[in-house]
């Protein structure tokens, strides 16, 4: 898993207008090749009557998967100036489909490539990009005699916190940053004076709105 990646939340759509014609950009995020050209054939049975949906989209934690369409579009003027956007702004599993309602004005090719550039930008701004950051789910189970002091260091810390479990003993689910798992078991070790049961958990991608310092 990556430390981090950027995306989107979810599906945004959002509209521009540049002489007369309407730009529609729509985005997504999507796990698989599969769902971004599902997704892709769905903008484009919503917007059948539009001149084109044009599209591009990245999928990998490597960014391996990157297509793109002009869709009828002249070369080059759509689709790779959309996939560019992402690229740019360094987003990952994400599809973009920018729809065109031609408006009777031609916009030449350097006019078509910055409104394809402008449709996918308010459509990605439209998903809101987030973060998603890999973090280690790490269990500690403390008696109720230590939980005060767990709660209150774990809190003084800025932990992200999860399920808190009453039982015979009490279980308090942490999420500290993949990379300082070990540093934050050592530290946890240290604070219940080996007087408690730390596990570890999956890790998992959790969202964020700004990358964690």
């Amino acid at each position: 898993m990556l430390a981090h990646f950027k995306t989107i939340q979810s599906y945004g759509s959002s509209e521009i207008i540049i002489k007369k014609s309407r730009f529609i950009g729509h985005a997504k995020p999507v796990e698989s090749e599969e769902e971004a050209v599902q997704f892709i054939e769905a903008i484009k049975k919503e917007h059948k009557a539009a001149t084109h949906n044009c599209s591009a989209y990245v999928i990998g934690e490597r960014d391996q998967i990157q297509k793109q369409s002009d869709d009828g579009e002249p070369s080059g003027t759509a689709g790779k100036p959309i996939l560019e956007v992402i690229k740019h702004q360094g987003l990952k599993n994400i599809a973009v489909v920018v729809t065109r309602y031609f408006g009777g004005i031609m916009l030449g090719a350097g006019g078509l490539i910055r409104a394809y550039t402008d449709g996918a930008v308010v459509g990605i701004e439209a998903g809101q990009p987030i973060y998603k950051v890999n973090h280690q789910k790490v269990l500690i189970e403390v008696d109720y005699t230590w939980y005060g002091k767990i709660e209150n260091e774990l809190r003084n810390q800025g932990m992200l916190l999860g399920d808190i479990q009453f039982t015979d003993k009490v279980t308090v689910a942490c999420y500290p940053l993949a990379a300082a798992a070990e540093t934050f078991i050592n530290w946890a070790t240290d604070i219940t004076q080996g007087q408690g049961m730390i596990t570890t958990g999956e890790n998992e991608y959790i969202i964020h709105k700004n990358l964690p310092e």
